[in-house]
């Protein structure tokens, strides 16, 4: 290759990754205290993070690392803010009864997003998957509801992600969100 045109390619090559590389999207959920919010969104939308291992992190503890085969398929994000003295509820329903969704909830500085696998900690993270085992008392059914997120004395963000396992790739679902 003539010296002038490797430039040229570096600059295009640098530019390809940069556009397979492109920064996931958030949608913002305008919740508010009192009332019941849904956002639809489509896992297609989505991508695969690079690593999972921020989520068994002790700083994150969102899921073990023995669970990570229903959390590495495509990630979509959604944000909302949790006002102090309030607890938000989180429940993930799949348009499809069949559609395998798994998600989870952090909460972090108001204000503050650091996606995955960025983020390094968090105030406090919940998680759901599909149970592999019966838990006593109590039933799943297609949808995901995820542990409560709490503000006690702070407001918090709080950043939601709705996965699947590897290989369901598509399916639409909505994210509902309660503030209490």
């Amino acid at each position: 290759m003539p010296r002038f045109l490797a430039p040229v390619a570096f600059v295009a090559t640098a530019l390809a990754a940069a556009v397979a590389t492109a920064a996931p999207t958030i949608t913002p959920i305008a919740a508010e205290k009192g009332k019941t919010v849904r956002v639809a969104g489509k896992l297609e939308a989505g991508a695969p993070l690079a690593s999972l291992d921020w989520a068994w992190k002790s700083s994150m503890a969102c899921f073990p690392a023995t669970q990570q085969q229903s959390y590495n398929g495509n990630h979509v994000f959604f944000q909302a803010e949790l006002p102090p003295k309030s607890e938000m509820y989180v429940t993930i329903i799949p348009k499809d009864p069949k559609v395998n969704l798994s998600g989870y909830a952090y909460s972090v500085a108001p204000g503050k997003i650091v996606l995955p696998p960025d983020v390094a900690s968090c105030v406090s993270c919940e998680a759901e998957a599909k149970w592999d085992r019966p838990k006593r008392g109590k039933t799943q059914d297609h949808t995901r509801v995820l542990p409560r997120v709490t503000a006690i004395g702070n407001p918090y963000s709080v950043l939601i992600g709705v996965t699947a396992p590897k290989d369901v790739t598509a399916g639409e679902f909505e994210v509902e969100v309660t503030i209490k």
